[in-house]
């Protein structure tokens, strides 16, 4: 049923209401209370913007801790709760057991679910054993478990509805990611870019779990749900090659340089295949192209397009995957009722550097233009048409990015410098940022007070040295050696504004460690994120100026969130370090290579945090 007072301002406002896309939408009009948090960024857009103001800059020096709930669970705590009525819902790392806190009863457990996986799925897991989160809808609770297996639990209850089988971890196949609900289904993905799995994004009915499509990430356009009107706006999207050999291209010491459009060939069909040129011991590279999908999807519920990003093609040596390796690194927009790609965008043709392309995109308005922002790990912020795909805008988030000197905006084509391109048994310096990216999943926020995104960075370079590596099934397949280490600003992160249609910081602050949390952003102009030394933050969203701050027992790798009970305002935010940042950390590994590369680089941080980190949610109130 229409809520009574939605229904009662679309009276007064007339046909410009939009009841029809509410009334069938139920999740939608929950999105709008302010109240609840009933989706992991807040609503569709994935925004992580709510408009409490209870907390507010002259009170938020005031804030205290109002309750603690220890998850008895140690490793990285992504992801945030959900608060949907009275009910908060948590939930930890692997073996991703899931609490409903009963707010009503001083967070009494009202129930609870521990799901049985096998203990050797951690193995499988690239970057920590995290789950980045629940998903809400139609009166269930949804779990994606890092073993494949998605899970539909009752949310008054837990009872256990339906579940299905996403992913084969037999093959190396997992999932981290959260789930997504949008209108009637549920959305999951893929990981193991590093076990040489073709990857997928998959949706679900809502109801029974039914297979509603799926979309692979490489191979034949039947296959990524490729068909007529793909990239209409811009067909040189489809071009079969955007770069030209320089002293023969994946030999050692070449490099590409990017065809102007007049040389583009386009609009080309069946590039998931085409573009995959030489065997990577085996008789087709895409079968086994990696492309996964473990990041944050966004809705436009008035276009019907959903969109995500796709990561990296496999294996880390490019060496032996010339070509553009499509669609892997690649922003789509999809039906969502079919799954059919409306336009998609490679961020980074050929990638050289693991730059995954999975980081959130968050959609919002500008005088009635409709936009997409996104954050990509290779240090570029882009800002698209989301209707059409249509890139506005490509600029460096931070100048200490080198792989590339820009983005031509009538091809979409990054400009390569030749210099750091990666090569097998050749070890490439200095190259920025490392592989972990110049942002990874912490996911930005964006106010639509300030106009601005609010985006926390990593500020690493790299050594990269591509090695040879044969694919064996279930077997870690990465090609590839890494060493991290501080950029020329001399620390390992930052936080910065940002203006999406300017395409420049507004303001940036230093941080001695990446700020590996996701961003609150509030109505008050106040904004929310967390760090690994264990510091949780509130910033002035127009100046940057720190207005509080407070320790917790571990790194903050969870996205914090907002809701009110019985009318007083809470913020909420996860610890527990992990992730890509702390993996070395909560293994106990020390060269400089461990943990993909992390170990050497975020070594002092066994001087702030006891290993493995130690699951909790902290809760603050005035």
């Amino acid at each position: 049923m229409l809520n009574s007072s939605l229904a009662w301002l679309c009276l007064l406002i007339g046909p410009a209401c939009a009841i029809p896309a509410y009334a069938k939408d139920a999740l939608a009009v929950l999105m709008k209370d302010d109240a609840q948090w009933v989706s992991q960024r807040k609503d569709y857009a994935n925004q992580g913007y709510s408009g409490l103001k209870q907390i507010n800059q002259q009170n938020v020096n005031q804030l205290k801790v109002a309750w603690t709930f220890a998850l008895g669970v140690n490793r990285g705590h992504e992801g945030a709760p959900l608060v949907v009525g009275n009910l908060m819902y948590v939930h930890t790392a692997f073996p991703n057991n899931v609490y409903a806190l009963d707010l009503n009863n001083h967070q009494k457990i009202a129930w609870s679910y521990f799901p049985k996986q096998d203990a050797i799925i951690q193995a499988l897991l690239c970057c920590d054993s995290v789950s980045r989160g629940l998903a809400y809808g139609d009166g269930k609770i949804f779990l994606q478990q890092n073993d494949g297996v998605l899970v539909a639990l009752d949310a008054k209850t837990g009872q256990l509805i339906w579940h299905v089988q996403v992913t084969d971890p037999k093959t190396g196949a997992t999932n981290t990611n959260a789930p997504h609900v949008f209108k009637d289904k549920v959305l999951t993905g893929c990981s193991g870019g590093e076990f040489g799995i073709r990857c997928f994004i998959v949706a679900y009915d809502i109801h029974d779990g039914s297979l509603a499509w799926r979309a692979y990430s490489t191979g034949p356009d039947s296959d990524v749900l490729i068909g007529a009107g793909f990239n209409q706006a811009n067909p040189h999207y489809s071009a079969l090659a955007v770069y030209e050999d320089v002293n023969g291209g994946n030999r050692e010491g070449g490099s590409f340089r990017a065809f102007s459009k007049d040389k583009l060939t386009y609009p080309e069909a069946e590039l998931g295949v085409r573009t995959w040129l030489k065997p990577q011991a085996l008789k087709q590279g895409w079968e086994h192209g990696g492309g996964p999908v473990w990041g944050w999807f966004s809705y436009d519920p008035l276009l019907n397009l959903m969109y995500y990003g796709t990561g990296n093609p496999s294996v880390w040596n490019p060496d032996v995957r010339p070509g553009d390796n499509k669609w892997a690194m690649t922003i789509f927009a999809r039906d969502l009722d079919t799954g059919m790609a409306k336009w998609g965008y490679q961020v980074t043709p050929h990638d050289e550097w693991d730059y995954d392309s999975v980081n959130e995109i968050i959609l919002w308005d500008d005088h009635h233009r409709k936009l997409a922002t996104h954050f990509d790990r290779n240090g570029f912020a882009y800002t698209f048409n989301r209707a059409d795909g249509t890139l506005l805008v490509a600029k460096k988030m931070h100048p200490f990015v080198n792989w590339a000197t820009s983005i031509d905006l009538t091809t979409g084509v990054p400009q390569k410098d030749g210099r750091y391109s990666t090569h097998e048994d050749n070890a490439v310096q200095g190259i920025c940022p490392a592989a972990i990216g110049a942002k990874n999943i912490q996911p930005s926020a964006y106010s639509p007070k300030t106009h601005l995104f609010y985006v926390p960075l990593n500020h690493l370079c790299m050594t990269y040295e591509a090695a040879e590596a044969k694919y064996v099934a279930g077997q870690p397949w990465a090609g590839a050696s890494i060493t991290m280490f501080p950029g020329p600003d001399g620390v390992m992160g930052g936080f910065m504004a940002w203006d999406g249609l300017k395409g420049q910081s507004v303001w940036y602050n230093r941080e001695k460690f990446t700020p590996w949390s996701g961003v609150l952003a509030t109505a008050s102009n106040l904004v929310f994120y967390g760090t690994l030394d264990r510091w949780f933050k509130v910033l002035d969203a127009k100046s940057g100026k720190l207005l509080w701050k407070a320790q917790v027992g571990s790194g903050i790798i969870g996205n914090p969130m907002t809701y009110t009970h019985h009318g007083k305002q809470y913020v909420a935010v996860f610890s527990g370090i992990g992730g890509w940042a702390g993996i070395a950390l909560n293994l106990g590994l020390t060269a400089d290579s461990d943990g993909a590369g992390t170990a050497g680089a975020y070594r002092e941080l066994s001087q702030y945090n006891a290993a493995p980190g130690g699951g909790a949610l902290y809760v603050f109130s005035l």
